[in-house]
């Protein structure tokens, strides 16, 4: 088979950087591989490393904050340690195009109305680092925040006043639901008040209220069925970045992060008995609250719980089919999605496409189930997350169509290594993905918007 001419537009010096000799993962699926060299003639190039960014924090609009990195307050040093490239060294600093977007950004977010739409086409490939306001941006692009900003205190305050009566109504322990009642309804008289001093009260409860009731009105059977799901979610919570003290450790503010994540969880899962809980889902949920609780601003960090659960809610809006497992045969479920990018890919690399599936049998359930489902959250860095999530939440059709996209740009840049593999090794690429310059994974995914296979 002859193989495809590289595109002129991949042509560029921009991606002739060599890349360093490990590539180094920084979650728990870490793992290196020793990087391929570029220009082979292949068709298309090996992706070149490139040294994380640091970690943006997010604020509100102007007057912008000074362009430096923020870390929460009371957050342990190594809080950040997935993202901090002083630990790295010998990273870059931004480019006069990043100047320029982060320029272009502030004016937009500085403006009495926001045009959303010129919002996502400006971040797109990216928030500037340093810039500060990622919160805000994403807030904005998810709907939470509306354009007007004069909008945005008393929304902010009517959600959050919203978010702390639904915790106190659906995490409520049946025990205190049952006290509460039988205080409201108690009508004892002073007389009976004087002749029962000193003898313990015996609560009226109902039959429904007991907690060996097992109708299905019953607070403490849902209580018990919910207990399952509370257990796992508590694993799972506790499993999240271990390597990094913002989600991990004993310290108190690891600890506080910790049950904010379990709140907003349990509180997920009962307001959506038909998806509940999935295992997986945390690691979704926190990028969201990372960002919003290292914001500058104080008040907006101190509501990063609330304004989470708001815009988590919001994410899932667009993916729960992929969550529904009685969908996952049909056309909106996680299979059909897993399909679809195998047809991208071979639409546009036929020839991968066809080692892939047909030659080394790799099905792409066994590696694009945790990519799609996941939101790429185990494959790169937490850095790297960020900014792809920048990219993904700028879709304005959703992030189900650049997720694809950037699934099969993921593929396409390690093609070499793939048509050189057999299953086993090809299998253990994918499964543990290299890590490779994201500024051009997402140039190259973009690129893929318009162009057709040729």
């Amino acid at each position: 088979m002859v193989k495809k001419r590289v595109p002129d537009w991949l042509n560029s010096s921009l991606w002739s950087s060599a890349p360093p000799p490990d590539d180094e993962r920084l979650l728990r699926y870490a793992s290196k591989y020793a990087s391929a060299d570029d220009g082979d003639g292949d068709g298309w190039p090996e992706a070149a490393s490139d040294p994380p960014a640091p970690a943006a924090a997010a604020a509100r609009p102007p007057p912008p904050p000074a362009p430096t990195r923020v870390v929460a307050r009371g957050e342990p040093a190594g809080a950040a340690r997935a993202g901090n490239d002083e630990e790295n060294g010998d990273a870059e600093g931004p480019s006069g195009e990043e100047f320029a977007r982060q320029a272009q950004l502030l004016a937009e977010l500085s403006k009495k109305v926001v045009n959303v739409r010129e919002l996502r086409r400006i971040v797109s490939p990216g928030i500037p680092d340093g810039a500060g306001v990622r919160p805000t941006v994403w807030k904005l692009l998810l709907g939470y925040l509306p354009s007007d900003r004069g909008l945005w205190s008393s929304e902010l305050a009517k959600k959050r006043s919203q978010y702390k009566n639904l915790k106190a109504e659906v995490l409520m322990n049946p025990s205190e639901i049952t006290r509460r009642l039988d205080k409201s309804t108690s009508c004892d008289n002073e007389e009976s008040k004087f002749q029962r001093r000193g003898i313990l009260k015996r609560s009226e409860i109902t039959h429904g209220e007991h907690p060996l009731c097992l109708g299905k009105s019953s607070i403490w059977n849902q209580f018990f069925q919910d207990a399952e799901i509370v257990q796992q979610i508590d694993r799972d919570v506790k499993r999240t970045h271990p390597d990094m003290d913002f989600f991990s450790g004993d310290s108190a503010y690891a600890k506080a992060n910790q049950d904010a994540l379990r709140n907003i969880l349990i509180l997920f899962a009962k307001l959506n008995p038909g998806i509940r809980y999935v295992q997986g889902m945390n690691e979704i949920l926190a990028p969201l609250f990372f960002v919003f609780r290292t914001d500058p601003d104080e008040e907006n960090a101190a509501a990063a719980e609330a304004d989470t659960f708001f815009c988590f809610v919001e994410l899932l809006s667009g993916l729960r089919d992929n969550f529904c497992q009685q969908l996952d045969n049909s056309v909106v479920g996680i299979r059909s999605t897993i399909t679809r990018l195998s047809q991208l890919l071979k639409e546009h690399d036929e020839e991968l496409w066809r080692h892939l599936e047909v030659t080394t049998k790799v099905n792409p359930q066994f590696y694009a189930f945790r990519w799609i489902t996941l939101l790429l959250t185990q494959e790169f860095s937490f850095t790297d997350i960020l900014h792809i999530w920048d990219t993904l939440l700028s879709d304005p059709e959703g992030p189900q169509e650049t997720l694809l996209r950037i699934c099969c740009t993921m593929l396409i840049l390690v093609r070499r290594r793939l048509l050189a593999g057999d299953f086993t090794a090809n299998l253990k690429l994918l499964q543990h993905y290299p890590s490779m310059n994201i500024s051009h994974l997402l140039y190259v995914a973009n690129k893929l918007r318009s162009k057709p296979s040729g």
